[in-house]
């Protein structure tokens, strides 16, 4: 029963199927066993269900948060670790203000953590990079706003 839907809109988008093709609903077991019809009695037990699954889902939703929350302020942010570090970023910045290409530099770069350790990073993830930190250095008000929000999250004030 739990897995009939997962919110209202669901829940009712199956009713509306079922109608549509002549079908019931049936439970063999539990404490609802019977047949129920989407479109006549049933459609109370079809309520029933969109609410519990719409309370359901918000319930997963909450934990989810506050799980994500309380790893957040031990410090803990999942996802991937950062291919390019800081690091890497500086020598590549000071190497390419010297004239080298970034093919060039590619080659001297090593990702230092995750599944591709110790293999070179490709153009793509240095080109975003880059651009990351053209955006920083374009908007730092915002960059010291994120900043400063995420030290209060972190600080729990």
């Amino acid at each position: 029963m739990k897995r009939l839907g997962r919110d209202a809109a669901e829940l009712t988008a199956l009713a509306d199927h079922l109608t549509a093709h002549g079908l019931v609903l049936e439970m063999l077991a539990g404490p609802l066993a019977g047949i129920y019809d989407p479109a006549g009695p049933g459609r109370m037990l079809f309520a029933f269900f969109a609410a519990m699954a719409e309370t359901e889902r918000e319930a997963i939703r909450e934990a989810t948060l506050e799980g994500l929350d309380a790893a957040a302020r031990k410090g803990n942010h999942g996802g991937r670790p950062a291919v390019i570090t800081d690091d890497m970023l500086d020598t590549l910045l000071r190497r390419r203000a010297a004239g080298e290409s970034v093919e060039t530099i590619r080659g001297d770069l090593i990702i230092p953590t995750g599944k591709r350790k110790g293999r070179n990073p490709s153009l793509a993830s240095i080109y975003r990079a880059l651009a990351e930190h053209d955006k920083a250095q374009a908007y730092p008000d915002a960059v010291a706003q994120a900043h400063s929000e995420f030290a209060e999250l972190r600080t729990g004030t």
